[in-house]
This record gives C-alpha cells, sequence and structure tokens, in this order.
C-alpha cells in the first residue's frame, strides 16, 4: 500500500497547520562551511528525463521539471509522477496526496501564499483544465486554486522569483492575462493579478526571439537581475543582463558590458544562465553556457559581480570551465557552488583540455566567494547535459540533474550533499 499523508501529516511535515500562511522557502541559506562530499541516502529517485528546479517549503521538497517515474530511496517501489512532485525532507517520504497532473515541462517552482506553490514552465493544462504556463498549486492535494487564474499569452514561463506577496515572472511571452507584458512581469502571488507599477520594457533581442532567461531576487527585495537575449531595458543600453530596481520597474546604474562578446551559441537562444544573490545580498553570482566552440567573452563560466549601482561595471572574478557549460549556481556564502557539465574548472586557458593551472570537476564544482578559484570539494558526477537545478536550505544542498551516478553513488537525477 502507497504511504499517504493526510492533511494533519502534511500540517506536520510543513511545520504549520494547513490554512496558516505557508512558511518561508529555505532559500538564501548561509552556511558556515562547504556541504559534504557524500550524499544522504533517503532522497528518491527520478528514473527518467530531467529535474528542472527544486525548493523546500518547511519540510516539504517540490522537485519539478521534465519526467515521469520517480522511485522510492530504498527503490522497492516506483510510482508515475509526471513534472512535479513532493517528499518529506529528511526521511524522503514521496507525499501521494500532491499528485497535480501538468501536461508539459515544468521549469520552476516557488512558494505560495497559505501552503500552494506557484509553478511556470512549458505545460498547457493542470488537472484537466487550461493553465498555459503559470499556476498556483495546494500541497494538500496538488488541486488548483481557482482564484490564480492568470496564464501567459504564448511563449512558456523560464523563471519565477517571489518575495512572499509579489511574484515576478520571466519567460519567452508576449503578454500575461490579456495584459502586453513582452518576457517579464510581476504578478500579486494570491490572485495572479498583473502589477501595472512594474512594466520594465526588455528589447532588440540579440537572436532567437525575445526571452528573459533567468531572474535572481536579492534578499531584501529590492533589486531584481534579469538576463536573457534582450540588449536594452527602457531604452537603456544592457547588454543580456540588467538590474532592475523593484520599487519603480526602472534599471538602476548598474550595467556591465562583459556580455556583450559573441559567444559561440549553437542552437541556444542565450548562453547566460542561472544567478543567484549572497544570503547577505552584497553580491551576485551567474553562470553561462556555450556551443562546442571556445569563444573570447565570459562564455562557460561562474562569474561573480557586485551589488551596486556602478555603471560599466566589471565581474570581482571570473572562473572558466575551457569549454562546457554551467546552467545552475547557488551561494551559500561559504561556497559558490556552479552545476553543469564541466570537465573542469579554473580553466582559463583551456580550450576543450585541461589548460595550465586547470582542476579536475565533473559535473559539479564549489568556488571560493572571495578569490574566485575551486575550493577542494569534489564528489563528481555522471555529467551528462548537466546539473539544472541547486537549492540549498540549512542542513545542506539539493541538486537536480539528468544524470544517475553523484559522488560515486547511485542517485538518480536527485541528491542532497548535507552540511559536512
Amino acid at each position: 500500500m502507497k504511504p499517504k499523508f493526510t492533511a494533519l501529516a502534511l500540517g506536520m511535515a510543513l511545520l504549520v497547520p494547513i490554512g496558516a500562511p505557508t512558511p518561508a522557502v529555505a532559500g538564501d541559506t548561509a552556511h558556515r562551511s562547504v556541504v559534504s562530499e557524500r550524499p544522504v541516502r533517503w532522497t528518491p529517485h527520478v528514473l527518467d528525463g530531467a529535474v528542472k528546479d527544486i525548493v523546500r517549503v518547511g519540510n516539504v521538497v517540490i522537485v519539478a521539471g521534465g519526467f515521469g517515474r520517480v522511485a522510492e530511496a530504498d527503490r522497492d517501489r516506483t510510482h508515475e509522477l509526471h513534472n512535479i512532485f513532493a517528499f518529506e525532507h529528511g526521511t524522503g517520504r514521496i507525499i501521494h496526496d500532491f499528485t497535480p497532473r501538468v501536461n508539459g515541462t515544468v521549469n520552476s517552482v516557488v512558494p505560495g501564499p497559505d501552503g500552494t506553490v506557484v509553478i511556470g514552465g512549458e505545460f498547457r493544462a493542470v488537472n484537466g483544465t487550461a493553465a498555459r504556463g503559470l499556476a498556483r498549486l495546494r500541497l494538500f492535494d496538488g488541486s488548483r486554486v481557482a482564484a490564480f487564474t492568470t496564464t501567459v499569452d504564448g511563449g512558456a514561463v523560464h523563471r519565477l522569483a517571489t518575495d512572499g506577496s509579489r511574484l515576478y515572472v520571466g519567460g519567452s511571452f508576449r503578454g500575461i492575462g490579456g495584459t502586453a507584458r513582452p518576457a517579464i512581469a510581476r504578478l500579486n502571488t494570491v490572485t495572479g493579478a498583473v502589477d501595472p507599477r512594474f512594466s520594465p520594457v526588455v528589447s532588440e533581442e540579440r537572436r532567437g526571439g525575445l526571452r528573459v532567461q533567468e531572474l535572481a531576487l536579492s534578499p531584501d527585495g529590492r533589486r531584481l537581475v534579469i538576463n536573457g537575449t534582450f540588449t536594452k531595458v527602457n531604452g537603456q543600453s544592457r547588454y543580456q543582463i540588467a538590474m532592475l530596481d523593484t520599487a519603480t520597474g526602472r534599471p538602476t546604474r548598474w550595467s556591465t558590458k562583459a556580455f556583450e562578446p559573441e559567444c559561440d551559441y549553437s542552437a541556444m537562444h542565450t548562453y547566460m544562465r542561472q544567478m543567484d544573490f549572497a544570503p547577505d545580498g552584497s553580491y551576485f553570482a551567474l553562470v553561462t553556457a556555450g556551443g562546442p566552440q571556445t569563444k573570447p567573452g565570459l562564455c562557460k563560466a561562474v562569474v561573480r559581480f557586485e551589488n551596486n549601482d556602478t555603471a560599466n561595471s566589471t565581474p570581482t572574478w571570473s572562473n572558466k570551465t575551457g569549454g562546457d557549460s554551467l546552467y545552475s549556481v547557488e551561494v551559500t556564502g561559504a561556497a559558490v557552488y556552479a552545476g553543469g557539465h564541466q570537465r573542469w574548472m579554473d580553466n582559463e586557458q583551456g580550450a576543450l583540455n585541461p589548460g595550465p593551472g586547470s582542476v579536475a570537476r565533473e559535473g559539479i564544482a564549489a568556488v571560493d566567494p572571495r578569490t574566485g578559484r575551486a575550493l577542494a570539494w569534489n564528489p563528481g558526477r555522471s555529467r551528462g547535459h548537466g546539473v539544472e537545478a541547486m537549492h540549498a536550505t540549512p542542513e545542506g544542498l539539493y541538486v537536480g540533474s539528468d544524470t544517475e551516478r553523484l559522488a560515486g553513488e547511485y542517485h538518480a537525477r536527485l541528491g542532497m550533499f548535507p552540511i559536512g
């Protein structure tokens, strides 16, 4: 018999009574040390596809992506769970009451109010009802919140961010809920209503159509960094990255020319990938991808920028892989974790080979936030396409990917490194 979470049990997992406000997500988490190289043994296994995002709300962990089969940690039972599922942090018990039917890839998931989560992605329906790209779901039973009816007009959602009451949405859409908002918008988290006070205009895409690829919200909620294919925001030059003042929706003075050089795009829309602020908000880190060729500029690198109002900012440091893409980043203060399908770090002179001074780091790495050089942490993983999801909690670091070997052990597409 499948274990099921009752309303009381799920309320205990969230650490609040059902119906109370959802606890803050365990994000922007500061660690005093680097996590262990040995993952815990209690995480479930995702048996196909890829994990795109992970978020923990209370003691419930929600895993999103494009997949269809999930196994218990002991691999005794396999379940059909499509594109999103939840389990209990610390035990790995799959929460079978949370079984929304989402008919496409879920790229991003964030906590919502009153025991809910908001999902964004490439889907068209949830639980048999039309819901293009956006939906708010109850953790209690996976049902869709009827009050949140907003969907995107065309395209898809690539990343969500929230400060609790406001929801930021980035993607390739032309509008939301009938309101013109090309690629970026802010919504009321409860109702999904478009915020008329936040209307930055991204324009003049570099290639492949206009899109906001990634979002990063500062811990104090005052700054939102966006990246994508655009080269202007509100008519101001902002090559593929901009920092917005959330009070006005306008670009701050911060800018950089670091991403003006061409990268080898191959079939990609943009080489810009995930970003994350430090827990104290003083800086943010981002990672970049690229095609099979090596090019000048900040392709295939992890990069640190300070959170300030400096125009024409240059990176505090950068660390290149020497030819392999990075997709995800998580900053904990003790480390800047970078995931992708890299073979090396500290490889500025490499060209698909280990250059002078490089260090081997298979598919995942930790970088010193001060120096930008690779730390000794080196668990390794099967490279595949790469790590697209990382999420720090007070107890460690969750990692989601498209492969099965993590630190020399079987952890299919999902694992968690505890604090050492």
